[in-house]
């Protein structure tokens, strides 16, 4: 019995360390797991913007090799649509068209023929004699369409320069209007007049 009591405290620490070690074994945290580094590259995002049409329709017509309805991309010009339809035919008459001026959707585009005018001339809307000066001011599409050089496109240019700026103070000023150089203003500035 006296040897019992002699190994008895250093048993009860034996036994007590074994348990302390059996307890940190299960309690203790498992070990973390390893951090990996993800770099993102960012992507571009759309801005928003309103509806911008991804195409345009023109119908072309007139003297280019397979006229129609063709579908374009926004910002497109007149020598856009000519190109779409096959180019000009060998009778087209390209002075009285311009290349440049922009398109918009649902416009059309004539290439009249040499001699051919260049829009049909039907009695202005406005009841002013026909070769009286057209007030650029104050004229329709189909009006200004009359004028030599100045087809459905450049019309509309005029239409929307005056709109956005008010009205023209000079015919000179309407060199302003894209499409309109130089050239052009000498070809109307007779029958153009920004009076009543």
């Amino acid at each position: 019995m006296d040897r019992l009591q002699r190994f008895r405290v250093p048993i009860m620490i034996a036994l007590t360390a074994a348990v302390g070690v059996v307890i940190f074994a299960v309690l203790r945290p498992a070990p973390a797991a390893p951090i990996i580094t993800v770099t993102l590259r960012p992507t571009a995002l759309a801005s928003p913007t309103p509806e911008a049409p991804s195409t345009i329709l023109v119908y072309v017509s007139g003297a280019v090799k397979n006229p129609d309805v063709y579908s374009l991309p926004p910002n497109s010009i007149v020598k856009d649509a000519m190109n779409a339809a096959g180019g000009p035919t060998d009778d087209t008459d390209l002075d009285q068209i311009n290349l440049a001026a922009p398109l918009s959707d649902g416009m059309q585009v004539h290439f009249p023929r040499k001699g051919e005018p260049a829009a049909p001339s039907g009695p202005p809307s406005s009841g002013a004699p026909a070769g009286a000066p057209i007030n650029i001011n104050t004229a329709t599409l189909e009006e200004l369409d009359t004028l030599s050089g100045i087809g459905p496109v450049i019309a509309q240019a005029i239409i929307d320069y005056r709109q956005a700026n008010g009205p023209f103070t000079s015919i000179e000023q309407i060199k302003d209007v894209r499409g309109i150089g130089d050239a052009l203003f000498e070809k109307i500035k007779d029958r153009i007049t920004v009076g009543p």
